[in-house]
């Protein structure tokens, strides 16, 4: 019996994969609804902290992981004593405040964003006599698709930014020149083997994933560079499991990390379709002590996350199915849907996988067909 804590799309996949290996799996999930529980053994609707949920965890689980990062570290270090946990309560603490993960990446030699940390209101007189501007402000915890960030220009912007974030802590990191942004999914063993799957090269919009490509239309020297830094920050947390690595390149050509995340990531999900094991499988492979599969990449590929807004096509206020046939009458497109009941804007309710012979026709096509979806197609990377 496996156990993942957490039961939206990412858990929903990582249990296919385990179902199809064999494995049992129960689910903790506070969401009756959560797109993970109908597809596992059992479903535990509880809070993450729920004492009673994390024992009857312990005793019926051989392995426990997480789907998403802002579970309690606490929970999974109480997990530990009974069981194998993967990835364990430090790299999900680390991963889950981006105070500690922006020092940990400094600390090792990884370069990041200039950042100031915002603790109280003098830190915004000190932050503004470092040259920051124009910058973002950030929540240290609980962030996530542009959630808890604010861009400000000016001291006055960023007094009234803390304050619209609760006066919580917050780093304020310095905007840079951006050429395009890509990510790695890094797997490591519990005996320390790595294996890195192909660089993808990501479009947000409105601080959403939008369209991810791969391979990245980069150089394959610059490729291997990026999946050699992903593999030190793996071995530099000792994480075991798999891990995501964002980084931006900028327009002088110079790499630094953006964040990392302790689980399959969104920009991972062409894996299941173009892979030769996904990053769900290989998630799985980390947490029972299997060798790690292969990461080869069969076909060039361009990802399309599907939300929410696509069931109100040309912004209307009445909601209607997406015409799914479509996207499914297109040769080479694979559909996933999550399950998910109630469709909002902004909310990750599907992608699509185009697979085709050059990265070139697959963007032509993905992006005509993302334009159908939506009716009036919003802006790529705005």
């Amino acid at each position: 019996m496996i156990g993942v804590l957490g039961g939206g799309q990412l858990g929903k996949m990582f249990v296919m994969a385990a179902r199809t290996m064999g494995y049992r799996v129960t689910v903790l999930d506070p969401d009756p609804q959560a797109p993970a529980g109908s597809l596992a053994n059992h479903h535990i609707v509880a809070a993450y902290t729920d004492q009673a949920a994390l024992d009857r965890m312990a005793k019926t689980c051989q392995a426990i992981t997480t789907e998403f990062e802002n579970v309690p570290s606490e929970s999974l270090s109480y997990l530990e004593e009974y069981c194998v946990v993967a990835p364990k309560h430090n790299s999900v603490g680390i991963a889950q405040h981006r105070r500690l993960e922006k020092e940990f990446l400094n600390q090792n030699g990884f370069q990041t964003t200039r950042f100031h940390v915002i603790r109280h209101a003098s830190d915004i007189e000190t932050a503004s006599k470092q040259a920051l501007f124009p910058a973002i402000l950030k929540s240290c915890c609980f962030g996530y698709d542009g959630k808890g960030q604010l861009r400000v220009r000016t001291a006055a912007e960023l007094s009234l930014a803390w304050q619209e974030l609760g006066n919580q802590e917050c780093i304020l990191e310095a905007m840079v020149e951006i050429d395009l942004e890509v990510s790695v999914v890094v797997a490591r063993s519990v005996d320390a083997q790595v294996k890195c799957f192909p660089v993808a090269e990501n479009l947000h919009t409105n601080g959403i994933l939008d369209i991810s490509v791969v391979p990245a239309r980069i150089s394959p020297e610059r490729a291997a560079a990026i999946q050699s830094l992903a593999t030190r920050i793996a071995e530099s947390l000792c994480h075991v499991g798999v891990l995501a690595v964002e980084f931006f390149v900028l327009r002088s050509g110079q790499v630094i990390i953006n964040e990392i995340a302790p689980r399959p990531h969104n920009s991972g999900h062409y894996t299941l379709d173009v892979c030769i094991c996904s990053q769900y499988e290989q998630q799985l492979r980390t947490l029972c002590g299997l060798k790690l599969g292969e990461t080869q990449q069969l076909s060039p590929a361009v990802m399309v996350n599907i939300l929410g807004d696509a069931w109100f096509r040309d912004h209307s206020v009445e909601q209607s199915e997406p015409d799914w046939a479509t996207l499914v009458s297109e040769p080479g497109l694979r559909l996933h849907l999550y399950g998910k009941e109630e469709p909002r804007r902004g909310r990750k309710m599907g992608h699509f996988t185009l697979v085709a012979d050059s990265v070139e026709y697959a963007w032509k096509r993905a992006i005509a067909l993302r334009q159908s979806l939506y009716g009036v197609d919003p802006d790529v990377g705005r």
